[in-house]
């Protein structure tokens, strides 16, 4: 699992904002999604695709000259699919003040590069307790989002 994990840093710059100094929605998501393309790449060494995306919320502005983590790691691994989990921190420079913004779960698909047909992926192997916990969670997610798409619901 370790091997996969991928941090980025971004600034938060002027061109990154609305008209309220807060970071773009669709920023955040896009830099969601390449950390978690290259997280997924990296485990399958292969190219990954998006396929799905978890539920995201906006839980904390994100300010123009803040500085923005992403972590991001493969939790487990399916047969062609990866659900790989995305978490963002918020710092702002002049503080040093720390704030958990965002996380998401990103479902990605090993293909081809000449075909473009789903690839097999090798499966995680968690090693500490938090990457146990973070790939059994990840198979509860998985059923839940299976059946969403077939229409199953549990109250």
């Amino acid at each position: 699992m370790k091997e996969s994990q991928v941090t980025m840093v971004e600034l938060v710059l002027p061109n990154d904002t609305n008209i309220l100094n807060n970071l773009l929605g669709g920023r955040l998501m896009h830099w969601m999604d390449i950390a978690a393309a290259i997280s997924a790449s990296r485990h399958c060494h292969n190219i990954a695709v998006t396929a799905e995306v978890d539920d995201l919320s906006f839980n904390e502005p994100i300010r123009l000259g803040n500085i923005v983590s992403l972590r991001a790691s493969v939790n487990r691994a399916f047969n062609t699919s990866m659900e790989v989990g995305v978490k963002v921190e918020v710092e702002n420079f002049k503080t040093g003040e720390k704030k958990h913004s965002n996380s998401a779960y990103f479902t990605f698909v090993s293909l081809d590069s000449v075909t473009g047909k789903k690839m097999p992926v090798p499966q995680v192997i968690p090693e500490t307790d938090e990457e146990k916990k973070w790939y059994e969670d990840a198979l509860i997610r998985r059923t839940q989002r299976l059946n969403k798409k077939h229409g199953i619901i549990h109250n």
